[in-house]
């Protein structure tokens, strides 16, 4: 009978057990001598406004809309968490082909940088970042990626086939996102005064009428209208409770037609019509951003395709008509420092 361990004096064995041995300590000194960081940079000039990627970016819910991955998952479970867009604004995924992740931004420096971290505080943690530079004429976006594998000896390895494919799955998703935001209006909203607020119903007189789309002409049509407005509030003991208003109500092309507005006092449904045309109702009630805009009332048509073009780009959509409200009064007030706030019900 064989003595117990044999096997392991067996001459076959010993230089098998030999050469895994050298094959072990041969793939942990190469391990030790990869990369212990991975990284991958693209890069992609797009044709739109920094403003305009920036916000395509900032918010996963539109990130979804070009972000490589999820098309290829559609079925994966997806749960949004924290604010909206900007630091804080997280989602996890879970799907057959996506896998199990989470992604939080943790920095966000308006139409310059954005940065996430990736799974953090888990095994394979990286981070992603993207940079955005205005060249005039386009936006040079750049997508970078980043993990530490420490002495993870397996991740290091993995590297060496991930870099390839995430490179790949980058350059894709920068294609797409320049696919979407050529779809964009163009304007460059940067400059805006945005709020988000909650508004009470506001009674009013109001008066639909039309014009030209020029100026002169909306000026002109404002003027009558007001002056009709004001005859009627004088007629019915009523009394103005703020600036005037105008109320978009739809655009041809070759003419605009628009409520000229004022806020009363001392209203009521059932006042009888003069003949004029006048009539009380109310303004918008619920959800709104505010624009402030400062100057020429010619200019109001420029900040009116600035907000169309945040809508677009952050995916708010509209809940009513826009109207506009002129603080400040011109026969007193210099042309360059009008003030007007510039509303729109969104939902």
């Amino acid at each position: 009978m064989p003595k117990r361990g044999s096997v392991w004096n067996n001459p076959a064995v010993q230089k098998l057990i030999a050469a895994v041995a050298a094959l072990i300590i041969l793939l942990v000194v190469i391990g030790l001598s990869l990369p212990r960081h991975a990284r991958v940079t693209v890069s992609l000039d797009i044709a739109a406004r920094p403003v305009t990627v920036f916000a395509l970016v900032n918010d996963f819910h539109r990130a979804r809309l070009w972000l490589p991955s999820f098309e290829a998952d559609p079925n994966a479970r997806i749960v949004f968490a924290g604010p909206e867009r900007g630091i804080g604004a997280t989602i996890t995924w879970d799907g057959p082909v996506l896998g199990s992740g989470t992604q939080t931004i943790v920095d966000s420096r308006p139409y310059e940088h954005i940065a996430m971290s990736i799974n953090p505080g888990e095994p394979g943690a990286a981070r992603s970042w993207f940079d955005f530079v205005d060249t005039g004429t386009a936006t040079t976006v750049q997508w970078s990626f980043e993990a530490d594998y420490g002495y993870n000896l397996v991740g290091r390895y993995a590297a060496l086939m991930l870099n390839g494919v995430i490179r790949k799955d980058y350059e894709r998703g920068l294609l797409s996102l320049a696919a979407i935001a050529a779809t964009l209006p163009g304007a460059d909203f940067s400059d805006l005064e945005i709020e988000q607020l909650v508004v009470a119903p506001v009674p009013i007189a109001y008066l639909a009428t039309s014009s030209a789309p020029d100026p002169a002409s909306i000026s002109d049509a404002m003027g009558k209208a007001y002056f009709q407005i004001l005859g009627f509030i004088d007629a019915h003991g009523l009394s103005e409770a703020g600036a005037p208003l105008s109320i978009m109500r739809s655009f041809s092309g070759t003419e605009l037609r628009f409520d000229a507005a004022i806020p009363v006092r001392g209203s009521s449904t059932e006042l009888p019509s003069d003949g004029s045309g006048v009539r009380i109702g109310s303004t918008h009630a619920g959800t709104v951003i505010r624009v402030k805009h400062v100057g020429s009332y010619r200019e109001l048509a420029v900040t009116h395709r600035k907000i169309a073009a945040y809508l677009a780009a952050l995916g708010i959509e509209r809940n009513g008509n826009a109207w506009e409200s002129y603080v400040s009064d011109p026969t007193k007030v210099a042309e360059a420092d009008l003030l007007t706030y510039v509303y729109y019900p969104i939902l």
